[in-house]
């Protein structure tokens, strides 16, 4: 088996793809590929994992004072996302070894370790691949899981209260980021249909580490709320969304 790990930047991105998307065309592909050029200044690495030459694989993080989520993490690397596709890859250890590379960087980058958030649910990496690594639970809160390596006795990373962020939200309000690149393509349509109900979905697109940090949700970069109550923390699709109007606003 040969395998190399590949740093994604502006430079190399039409080429290697951005993994979850590969076509250029496609209107995430370039709302990320912003997004990561302003996010690479803050120390973040997007990189890819090929094996035999086919891309296996991918991890993002960040130093853990830019992370995207509800989490405070300074002197650690961060962990946005790690994804091992298609399940022909599952089982293999592609998984582990890039979560090794992670820890490799954060070593030779003379940090405390690095942390991640975790969740059995949607959209995000599951414990597992986590804790066979090595790396242990130190605070929890609804379906997410703070796990930490640490090379060396340091403060403990810490999940933010993203539930008292709620009561700020009033009406029906949708906030993303562009981090994803797959958030972007129900947007319009979930406007028409909040719209229909006779409602106004009200949009916004997070800006910077500080404002997911403070958004009303775990998952951070995706928040739907309803006159302070969390209807989804992750991505969902039109059709979703209008059953979620049905049952749970009308």
């Amino acid at each position: 088996m040969d395998y190399q790990v590949i740093e994604v930047n502006g430079r190399n991105a039409d080429k290697e793809g951005l993994f979850c998307i590969k076509n250029p065309k496609y209107p995430g592909f370039q709302l990320k590929l912003d997004w990561l050029s302003q996010r690479i200044k803050e120390g973040l690495k997007l990189k890819l994992l090929k094996v035999d030459g086919a891309t296996a694989g991918f991890i993002e993080y960040v130093p853990g004072k830019f992370a995207w989520r509800p989490v405070k993490a300074n002197d650690y690397l961060f962990v946005h996302c790690m994804w091992v596709f298609p399940t022909k890859n599952l089982g293999k250890g592609y998984g582990s070894l890039l979560v090794r590379h992670c820890l490799e960087d954060a070593k030779n980058q003379k940090l405390s370790g690095v942390a991640v958030l975790v969740s059995e649910g949607t959209w995000m990496a599951g414990k597992s691949v986590y804790q066979k690594n090595g790396f242990e639970l130190v605070d929890s809160k609804g379906r997410f899981d703070l796990l930490v390596y640490k090379f060396s006795e340091a403060k403990d990373p810490e999940i933010i209260d993203w539930e008292k962020q709620l009561d700020l939200y009033k009406g029906l309000n949708l906030m993303y980021a562009n981090q994803c690149p797959l958030f972007i393509k129900s947007v319009e349509e979930m406007r028409q249909t909040a719209k229909k109900h006779g409602l106004e979905l009200k949009v916004k697109v997070l800006e910077s580490a500080g404002q997911a940090q403070q958004a009303p949700s775990g998952f951070g970069v995706y928040s739907l709320v309803y006159n302070g109550r969390l209807l989804a923390d992750h991505y969902i699709s039109n059709t979703r969304f209008e059953n979620i109007l049905n049952k749970e606003i009308r």
